[in-house]
């Protein structure tokens, strides 16, 4: 053993506090390694030690309901199948996987998780062992034969299963040993078989071992003893018990046997499917429930190992009857591997996650199916019928007002009593009559606009004779929208969405549950109105965000409405699907040596103080050098200071000042609140530099009566918004007379700046002929291209034009 290991233990023994936990619950007459009941106390008592990170979860007994819950799994099982653990060529074993897996485990281990292993791989282990020796026993014989050392071809015999067990088990355990003490972590190698579960003495002994080395802070690392284990037997599980056929059942048994929390179950598929994996209707189940295993086809067994996904659902179901929340996934997958434990400790969608209790409702993926149907339908629609829809809505939000400011007064007492959020944030999900009918006028705005959204003609090509091409706009598909807070978003995207012809699936946050709820509603009663109820959906479930954003086969878009964090969070978790939006709002105005004096305070305090949490709020203020020391700029300082704005200086700025504020951390900070930077600039172009280098590409502007000056600030800054002698809070959707938007875009591709209707359309090329060929227009054809412009005709029905 080595030092370090050697210190490791003696440090885990040496706690007093585990050690009086345990010898109290002795002089109690209270065994607590002889009955898994009584033992179950102790090592959940000891497991308050300080030294643990993650607190007592739960009373044992019934399975984890959602996979939010898998947080507070204390004990846990994980079964690594021989597809995990074994080479390529079934020589040997994966020592890359194997070394991730153990990293994650040790990292559960030292947050105060109790974790045990049931491992394959000794086969694998043994059979490279004695290939090898056979290889080496063999040359040396025919180098002896010959009198030559050159090796002929040489055949191997069939290695028998149990013999390459024997041999590969203690390496195997070496090799876990070795791993783990780079962790500071203690093992402990435990074999058994079908018998050691039937004979009871067996029974608590193992029992009774597995439980002390738990309490002592050990990963027991099990196995089937494969050296004398006979053959599996069909049909004879006990009465209520499973047989230990394999590590799928062996794993099972465990974790019922020991009272963990949660069983993961890795193999080389992703999880359970609702028909064999590679076959074209595949689905990756996210849950599976008891009783819908008759609506599965298995596929074929794994390369290795004798369980297949039939025995390993049929281990999971019976863990999961025995209180054992389990997950099924693939441990194989080397883009996955490293944090595939973790992630699903963490509660992320990963696997098959098994449970007992079905949702009333349908799944966020059912839902997104149901969104794409009926917006496929509602892009159908004639423009008047969309129209019809966003004005019944805007209705609804008028006529049903002290519905809708009811649910919003509860979701407003629930916030201020648990003091989550930010005076900000209290303010965005405030909504009032003013609002409401606000809103409805925006809706009004987003029906007018629709009339020649979806199916416009943008241009008409005749590519030869009676060869007609033409560019239309369409739908994006199915729109995912995450806001934060501001309920009065989901009616704004909810029309928007209507206009374009696009599914729409919603996740707000909790604080505005109420007021998401009715407002929801509302949308789906104005959509009623032409059979396209289901095209707007409002994700009420437990999905995490970064869920949502794995599902890049269903989500087309996804716009983030929110803080700064929540845009970057998204952004980073949605590796597939396109992310509109900006992850900062650092806007600047620039005060122009040739300012007027009351535009500038205007602009700026309307800029900094009307809504100082917004995105296109002013963060930082560009004062021209030459207004320095003047009256000028005492009063744009005096107005801030009677605002109680508090202001951090630039590194130029501060360089002025004999007292200054307080020199500002950095130049590129959103404060979101009554603070702004203040810098110094020597002219015009040090702004624009100084907006490319720190700002954020969000809304910028110049305060100035030199036209030249402004024409040159407005066409060289690289901003999606650039404004003269104007406020910053401008930059709107419902300002710039869109009706709505759905967010603002920093983004160089696609729609820019606030984002209404005309950015969630894109467009598809439709091609009309008569039996046309790309062969007519090769060199021996018969045809010539024309490529001729035609006119742009007005819509018809089904996306015809006119000839």
């Amino acid at each position: 053993m080595s030092l370090q290991r050697m210190f490791s233990c003696s440090r885990l023994l040496a706690r007093p506090n585990a050690l009086q936990t345990f010898r109290r619950a002795a002089s109690q007459g209270k065994n607590p390694s002889s009955s898994p009941f009584h033992t179950v106390h102790a090592v959940r008592q000891w497991s308050n030690v300080p030294f643990f990170t993650v607190p007592l979860a739960r009373a044992h007994g019934k399975s984890f309901a959602h996979r939010s819950e898998l947080r507070q799994a204390k004990r846990i099982v994980v079964k690594l199948g021989s597809a995990v653990v074994t080479r390529g060529d079934e020589c040997g074993l994966a020592l890359g996987r194997l070394a991730s897996i153990v990293e994650q485990v040790a990292m559960l281990q030292n947050q105060g998780r109790e974790m045990m292993i049931v491992t394959s791989g000794a086969v694998a282990f043994g059979k490279q062992r004695l290939r090898h020796e056979i290889l080496l026993s063999q040359s040396v014989r025919q180098a002896l034969h010959s009198g030559q050392n050159q090796l002929k071809d040489m055949s191997l015999p069939v290695l028998e299963a149990r013999a390459c067990a024997a041999a590969g088990q203690s390496g195997l355990m070496a090799l876990y040993e070795a791993m783990f003490t780079q962790y500071s972590t203690c093992t402990a190698q435990i074999l058994v078989t079908n018998l050691d579960f039937h004979d009871e003495q067996k029974r608590r002994n193992l029992n009774s071992t597995l439980y002390e080395l738990l309490r002592m802070n050990i990963v027991p690392i099990i196995n089937t003893n494969d050296a004398v284990v006979p053959p599996p037997e069909p049909n004879s599980d006990l009465q209520g018990v499973i047989s230990i056929k394999d590590n799928d059942s062996l794993a099972a048994r465990l974790a019922v046997e020991m009272r963990a929390d949660l069983l993961i179950a890795l193999s080389d598929v992703e999880g359970l499917y609702d028909s064999p994996p590679g076959s074209d209707d595949a689905k990756l189940l996210d849950t599976f429930y008891p009783g819908d295993q008759q609506s599965i086809t298995y596929g074929t067994k794994s390369r290795v190992g004798i369980g297949g996904m039939e025995a390993k659902v049929k281990a999971a179901l019976w863990a999961l009857q025995g209180g054992t929340s389990v997950v099924i996934a693939n441990g194989t997958h080397p883009k996955v591997t490293g944090h595939v434990i973790t992630d699903i400790v963490e509660g992320k969608k990963v696997g098959t996650f098994f449970s007992e209790v079905k949702p009333a409702g349908p799944t966020v993926e059912q839902q997104t199916e149901m969104a794409r149907s009926a917006g496929r339908t509602l892009a159908s629609l004639e423009p008047e019928q969309r129209s019809d829809i966003i004005c019944a809505l805007a209705d609804l939000l008028t006529e049903r007002k002290e519905e809708i400011l009811s649910a919003n007064k509860k979701d407003m007492e629930n916030a201020v009593n648990t003091g989550r959020l930010s005076p900000a944030m209290l303010k965005r999900l405030s909504l009032s009559s003013s609002k409401l009918n606000s809103l409805s006028i925006g809706l009004r705005q987003i029906a007018v606009s629709s009339q020649d959204s979806v199916g416009r003609v943008l241009r008409r090509t005749r590519v030869a004779n009676n060869l007609e091409l033409e560019q239309i706009t369409v739908p994006i598909g199915v729109l995912l929208v995450i806001f934060e807070s501001r309920p009065d978003c989901l009616p704004q995207v909810s029309a928007l969405a209507i206009a374009s012809g696009n599914a729409l699936l919603l996740k707000g946050g909790k604080e505005a549950a109420n007021t998401n709820r009715i407002l929801h509603e509302l949308a789906q009663e104005a959509l009623s109105i032409h059979g396209v109820k289901d095209a707007i959906q409002l994700v009420s479930t437990r999905e995490e965000v970064e869920d949502l954003c794995r599902l890049e086969k269903m989500i087309d878009l996804i716009i983030p409405r929110g803080s700064s964090q929540l845009v970057r969070d998204i952004q980073r978790a949605a590796k597939g699907i396109p992310v509109l939006g900006h992850s900062e709002g650092i806007c600047h105005v620039y005060v122009d040596h040739e300012a007027s004096i009351d535009k500038a305070i205007k602009i700026i305090r309307d800029s900094k103080c009307d809504y100082p949490a917004a995105c296109n709020a002013m963060e930082t203020l560009l004062v021209h050098r030459d207004l320095l020391r003047t009256p000028v700029f005492d009063q744009i300082i005096d107005m801030l200071r009677t605002e109680q704005v508090k202001i951090h200086a630039g590194p130029k700025f501060a360089s002025y000042l004999t007292f200054s504020p307080s020199e500002v951390k950095s130049l590129r900070t959103e404060y979101g609140d009554l603070e702004c930077c203040i810098e110094v600039v020597d002219s015009m172009q040090e702004a624009i530099d100084h907006i490319h280098k720190y700002g954020s590409s969000h809304t910028d502007v110049i305060v100035t009566e030199n036209e030249n000056t402004a024409e040159q600030f407005l066409q060289q800054l690289d901003s999606a918004c650039v404004f003269w002698n104007a406020s910053s809070r401008f930059a709107d959707g419902y300002r710039f007379g869109l009706g709505a938007e759905v967010g603002i875009s920093t983004a160089r591709i696609h729609a820019r700046g606030p984002v209404g209707l005309e950015g969630l359309l894109t467009t598809k090329w439709v091609l009309r002929g008569e039996g046309h060929t790309v062969a007519d227009f090769s060199e021996h054809g018969s045809m010539t291209y024309l490529h001729e412009n035609l006119p742009v005709a007005q819509l018809l029905p089904g996306y015809r034009t006119t000839s």
